[in-house]
């Protein structure tokens, strides 16, 4: 390509166009107007260069030959002049006033069609989550636990007390219910309180002395106040508190959240046993084997009686060998499920097969569920291999009881 073809091509009237508009959008509007002018070909003629003045003589007559020969070159130079000026004069005009007529709506195309965002609020910064060891004294006694604090809580959040079962310990049991991962997720906070050996030689709460299942007395006081003090340090919503527990840790639970109703919305039960079921050693043993016997007609033994149904979630192994599924129908009976109406669901196809049972009151609501799982042992449903009496074939007992306790809280609905 030739230098001129390259040029005509660098300056094409498109490109012309181009420049022109953000001329006029800066403002320059004769500079646009010029470029236009320039674009299509017109120009402004130079101004005719001053003539020297002829000598002086007299005045020539108008008839004389050479005033005729000039006058008709000078009327021709004014009329080729005034063929090229004044088009160029009117082009100049009319191209002035389309792009002064033209420069709001084109400087409006230099701006932002929005007004730009005002600058929001600086975020809090993404924080880690801890999981850290405290220890709580009450009059009743001490225990050492660990508290999952969330990275980013919810304000406020919920708290959430998990009671290990037998031969446990909280690490064992944040591991192998994967509670802190849920937890982390949802900004809410997770109480591990761990029994000493001191209490129990193989870890076990004592859920099957009277002591223990009493309104603050025992282990049911410890556990309160333990309850109380993590409410106190922490933003938590106290219509938000719940109790669970496995096995020795399940049956506590149920005993914790009956004697103290004002405290816990909801409790979960997995692998345990109704509260009261026991009054020693004996009774506990053989109400683990085959349920406790005439539970429901008599009185409990140690268990403050409570007038109001708690919220309760049962879950429970059909082929559990150390504590009788017939536990999880006295668990049931005392949440009263005679006065609701049940409705069952069987699923099937991925794990162990499972029946889901919800009891709902006369508004609708659901307030008590039972799982029962087929084929499976003594160990938390669908938790992790990371953690003791697992069984990660079953439904999310988790993630089960989280969605039970998020419909339920203290105080009016």
């Amino acid at each position: 390509m030739q230098d001129g073809a390259r040029d005509r091509a660098a300056h094409s009237p498109f490109a012309d166009m181009i420049e022109a508009t953000r001329l006029t959008s800066l403002g320059r509007l004769d500079e646009a107007t010029a470029l236009i002018q320039r674009s299509f070909g017109y120009t402004t003629a130079p101004p005719p260069e001053p003539e020297a003045p002829a000598p002086q003589s007299p005045p020539p007559r108008d008839d004389a030959p050479g005033t005729v020969r000039r006058k008709a070159a000078a009327e021709t130079r004014n009329a080729s002049r005034g063929s090229i000026t004044e088009p160029a004069v009117r082009v100049r005009k009319a191209v002035g006033k389309v792009v002064s007529g033209l420069a709001p709506m084109l400087k409006g195309l230099s701006r932002p069609r929005r007004a730009p965002a005002k600058p929001s609020a600086p975020r809090e910064p993404v924080r880690e989550s801890r999981f850290v060891a405290l220890s709580h004294t009450e009059p009743a006694g001490s225990r050492d636990y660990k508290l999952f604090i969330p990275g980013n809580p919810a304000e406020p959040a919920p708290l959430i007390v998990m009671l290990h079962g037998c031969m446990q310990n909280p690490d064992d049991f944040a591991a192998g219910t994967g509670m802190n991962v849920l937890a982390e997720r949802e900004g809410f906070f997770v109480v591990y309180p761990g029994q000493s050996r001191q209490a129990h030689v193989q870890r076990c709460w004592n859920w099957y002395e009277p002591r223990d299942q009493r309104r603050e007395s025992g282990e049911a006081a410890i556990i309160a106040g333990l309850t109380r003090a993590v409410m106190a340090d922490h933003p938590i919503d106290p219509a938000r508190v719940y109790i669970a527990g496995m096995s020795a840790g399940g049956a506590a639970a149920l005993n914790i959240a009956r004697a103290y109703p004002d405290l816990y919305a909801a409790v979960g039960v997995h692998s345990g046993l109704a509260a009261g079921c026991a009054r020693d050693i004996g009774s506990a043993l053989m109400a683990m084997q085959v349920g406790a016997p005439g539970l429901g007609t008599a009185p409990s033994f140690g268990a403050s009686p409570t007038g109001q149904r708690i919220p309760t979630i049962v879950f429970h192994g059909e082929d559990d060998g150390t504590v009788s599924v017939r536990n999880a129908d006295q668990v049931l009976a005392q949440a009263n499920v005679a006065g609701l109406t049940p409705g069952s669901e069987t699923f099937e196809g991925r794990g162990h097969p499972f029946t889901r049972t919800r009891y709902r009151d006369e508004t609708g609501r659901v307030v008590v569920e039972d799982w029962r799982v087929r084929g499976a042992g003594h160990a938390w449903s669908g938790g992790r291999p990371e953690g003791s009496y697992t069984d990660a074939d079953g439904p999310d007992a988790s993630r089960a009881m989280l969605d039970f306790f998020a419909e339920h809280r203290l105080g009016p609905r």
